[in-house]
């Protein structure tokens, strides 16, 4: 369905208002598409980006501030985030041995089974860009990274 029949909305100012408004629209469909398919697992989105992250820097842990740098909402509150999944059993928070103030986190094997788990079925939001070719996608992602350059 076009943006136009989305928002019920005929006219833009420009093709830049009507590509920025689509780019904008389209975050938030992919963003709730994901947020429903991972509140089955009981986890957010935010939550899985940081699980993603910790997985990622396996078996090292990361201080909180490296994981906050790598977050895709950068106006997460990461400090929130790790104190949930510590609660679930995810994640561990522990003082460093090096520096009494650094504090490291690092994914448990119960955070690594639930990836596994996500992993294995498939994020649902990664099934809705098989509506477009390989080809197209790479198109994408060079238009994106030329846009935010």
């Amino acid at each position: 369905m076009s943006l136009e029949e989305e928002i019920k909305q005929d006219k833009f100012r420009s093709e830049y208002q009507k590509a920025a408004i689509n780019l904008l629209y389209t975050g938030n469909w992919l963003y709730s598409i994901n947020a429903a398919f991972l509140k089955t697992y009981q986890i957010t989105p935010e939550q899985f980006n940081v699980l993603r992250i910790l997985r990622g820097s396996h078996p090292q842990s990361l201080m909180l501030m490296e994981i906050s740098s790598r977050m895709l909402d950068k106006n997460s509150n990461c400090t929130r985030l790790v104190e949930k999944l510590k609660q679930k059993g995810l994640l561990l928070r522990e003082i460093s041995d090096a520096s009494r103030r650094q504090v490291d986190i690092s994914i448990t094997e119960k955070g690594l089974s639930l990836l596994s788990k996500i992993d294995a079925e498939g994020p649902a939001w990664i099934k809705t860009m098989k509506s477009i070719t390989r080809l197209e996608a790479q198109e994408l992602n060079r238009i994106l990274d030329k846009l935010r350059s």
